[in-house]
């Protein structure tokens, strides 16, 4: 029997409603060797809503899983119309103030590396460097036949000239890239093949459903042993593609630190959750430090 995913978690017991001080915080980014974790929550300044926090989109829409992406053609049409137009707003968001702080941190020497859980290259827009997509990248596009990628751009103007005048409005954008749209407006959408051996293409992401490639999670498995602190930016940490490095990183004796307006499932693997906007909180601790983040070309467009 096909399983599905797990989307979502619910806290037990009484959660902890976490703290407002950001001493913990400011005392590891200044002792160094800092490893951070972020999630959707961190684009959320950005216009790229998450899935889990308050008006999260999970509350009304389920992501597009792997199982049903490779199990039918009407599946793939409908994922890639949603898609095809969530990107051309996807692609316009900028870095926010938190992004360009942990491009600051990495730049003054305090990081020892980032890993991300999203798919939406803001990291690197900002300025930070070696960034571990952790889920990949949706400006790339593999082929599921013969491997072979290609930039999300490319597929883009295929599309286009495939769908002229496909332009429906969208109710919203997920975290995830696509559009919320009806089957109505999906339509008859065209959707195009491999130019190499035409096959299936996808997105480089990891769907939900879908497993992180090993080589990948052991790269991330020896950033949390070489890391002195870990430290979680906007994950809910439901999933257990990232809540593995919070584990290990407890197992380990290496303290936690987490970032998150509500409560995690790792929070009981954590010194401490930080209860606060994490631009906001970012940019303080920055500044306590010492260092200036230049937001003036954050936010989104």
């Amino acid at each position: 029997m096909r399983m599905r995913p797990t989307l979502s978690w619910t806290p037990t017991g009484d959660p902890s409603p976490g703290t407002t001080d950001l001493g913990p915080l400011a005392d590891a980014l200044g002792s160094g060797g800092v490893l951070v974790l972020s999630g959707a929550g961190m684009s959320t300044e950005s216009g790229i809503p998450d899935y889990r926090g308050e008006g999260g989109s999970l509350s009304r829409h389920t992501p597009m899983t792997y199982q049903d992406f490779t199990g039918g053609v009407q599946a793939r049409r409908r994922y890639w119309a949603r898609s095809h137009l969530g990107w051309r707003t996807f692609g316009r968001a900028r870095p926010n103030a938190g992004h360009l702080a942990v491009s600051t941190f990495q730049r003054e020497g305090l990081l020892s590396g980032v890993i991300t859980q999203n798919v939406d290259g803001l990291h690197q827009a900002a300025g930070s460097a070696d960034v571990v997509e952790l889920h990949g990248s949706l400006d790339r596009v593999v082929c599921l036949s013969c491997g072979a990628f290609s930039p999300r751009r490319e597929l883009a103007v295929r599309l286009e000239e495939a769908n002229p005048g496909f332009g429906p409005v969208a109710a919203s954008i997920n975290p995830d890239g696509d559009a919320d749209l009806t089957d109505e407006q999906v339509g008859d959408f065209r959707v195009v093949p491999c130019t190499v051996c035409g096959g299936v293409l996808k997105p480089d992401v990891v769907f939900f459903g879908e497993a992180v490639p090993p080589q990948r999670v052991e790269h991330c498995r020896h950033l949390v042993r070489e890391a002195r602190t870990l430290v979680v930016l906007g994950s809910s940490l439901t999933v257990m593609s990232g809540l593995r490095f919070v584990r290990q990183a407890d197992q380990a004796g290496t303290p936690v630190l987490i970032v998150n307006r509500d409560p995690t499932r790792g929070d009981r693997h954590a010194l401490v959750r930080i209860s606060l906007p994490l631009g906001n909180a970012l940019t303080t601790v920055a500044r306590r430090l010492g260092f200036a983040v230049d937001d003036a070309a954050s936010g989104s467009a």
